[in-house]
């Protein structure tokens, strides 16, 4: 099997990780820009809701806390509400723009457990479709990604409630 490399993908996540001061998840909301350019969907009392930059399928999500941690238990209840709040209400919005069949929706805690960026927990909601599998997978190890994250985040907002 060939491989397909990303390096821009190891950069980005280890942008993070490079003065081991430095979080996106806490610089993005927080950096002055226009929600547009980090593609944040919602912003709420205690957590916010961006695209993610790889995303798995068009229209893949996730849930921020604004306080950085890595332990689930460690959420104020005000926060775990939000939180969980945010993942229904970015599944109805990816319900109304996308249309798809089903979501896989988890939380990867630890670099062991998958997490790409493992200091600062976080959500996925992944939208997916009956047959979201084709042969770019089977053969040549690439996933395709039809609409671009600009038009994702035009469509999210739009059906957000």
């Amino acid at each position: 099997m060939e491989t397909l490399m990303a390096p821009w993908r190891y950069t980005y996540l280890n942008s993070a990780k490079s003065d081991g001061k430095s979080c996106i998840f806490c610089d993005f909301p927080t950096d002055g820009s226009d929600d547009r350019k980090h593609f944040i969907v919602f912003r709420g009392t205690h957590c916010f809701v961006i695209l993610n930059a790889y995303p798995y399928s068009s229209g893949h999500l996730m849930v921020i806390p604004y306080r950085h941690t890595t332990d689930l238990s460690s959420f104020t209840p005000e926060e775990s509400l939000e939180f969980h709040d945010l993942i229904a209400r970015a599944i109805e919005s990816l319900k109304g723009a996308f249309h798809p069949d089903g979501f896989n929706v988890g939380i990867n805690i630890g670099a062991a457990a998958g997490a790409g960026i493992d200091t600062h927990i976080h959500c996925h909601v992944v939208p997916r479709w009956n047959g979201d599998s084709n042969f770019m997978g089977a053969i040549g190890d690439v996933k395709v990604v039809p609409i671009s994250l600009e038009e994702t985040w035009e469509r999210c907002r739009s059906c957000w409630r």
